[in-house]
């Protein structure tokens, strides 16, 4: 069938289309690294690393603290709760009794220094007292030892007011004399030991410093006053050696 236009159709779709020349591209040189390893515009290579560049001009890295800033930030996770809370407490506990302890001995000590003071104190009292009181017994017992001696003294000064003098007057003068220095010195010595006579008389009768030997009568005296003085008496301070031994008006 001559002519059939379908068939032509069909005859051309089988048929392929010329190919188009492909337009040359311009090659590198030989030597020269192609791509991104091209040199720049100004026939430099851009060092490994780096972006190459946009437009003819490099673009800079991003430096870390940049990065850094820029990274997104991730949440920190809350602190955890210690987990031993029971256990400073107790060691918290622990400390305070200590320190507790320790405050109670020191007031211990404390106490038991000024116990000792307060004993050493009152020891020293006491022994001021006994040492006191031992020389007082010294005395004492000195005094007792002289006191006959004295009376005897006495006696003989008494004696010699009495009697008449002699005739010639001197020796009787100088034994009486005699006396008298040697019984002013004892009693001075006594004196100066602490130890001092007294007489009572006038005085009303103290059976402490006085002892009675005799009770009469006397007119326009009252009763239980001293009248009369037989023997005095000697003491050291407060405390008697010898009572006076007394009369009393009755």
């Amino acid at each position: 069938m001559p002519g059939d236009p379908t068939k032509a159709r069909e005859d051309g779709a089988r048929k392929p289309a010329p190919e188009t020349p492909e337009a040359d591209l311009p090659q590198a040189p030989p030597g020269v690294p192609e791509g991104h390893d091209a040199p720049g515009p100004e026939g430099t290579v851009p060092p490994p690393g780096t972006v190459p560049p946009v437009g003819g001009q490099p673009v800079p890295e991003p430096s870390p603290a940049a990065a850094a800033s820029k990274a997104p930030e991730v949440p920190s996770e809350p602190a955890k709760p210690d987990a031993q809370p029971a256990g400073a407490e107790l060691e918290g506990q622990a400390a305070f009794d200590a320190l507790t302890a320790k405050a109670q001995k020191a007031d211990e000590y404390l106490a038991l220094a000024q116990r000792t003071q307060a004993d050493f104190e009152n020891y020293r009292r006491r022994a001021a007292r006994e040492a006191k009181s031992a020389q007082e017994r010294g005395a004492v017992k000195l005094a007792l030892e002289l006191l006959p001696a004295i009376d005897n003294l006495e006696r003989a000064l008494a004696h010699a007011d009495d009697s008449e003098p002699s005739a010639d007057g001197n020796g009787t003068a100088s034994l009486v004399a005699g006396i008298k220095h040697v019984h002013t010195d004892v009693v001075a010595a006594l004196k100066r030991a602490g130890i001092e006579s007294y007489s009572p008389e006038g005085e009303r009768f103290d059976p402490q410093f006085h002892e009675a030997v005799a009770q009469q009568p006397v007119e326009g005296t009252e009763p239980g006053v001293v009248v009369e003085v037989f023997q005095r008496g000697y003491r050291v301070g407060d405390n008697v050696v010898r009572p006076a031994r007394v009369v009393v008006a009755g």
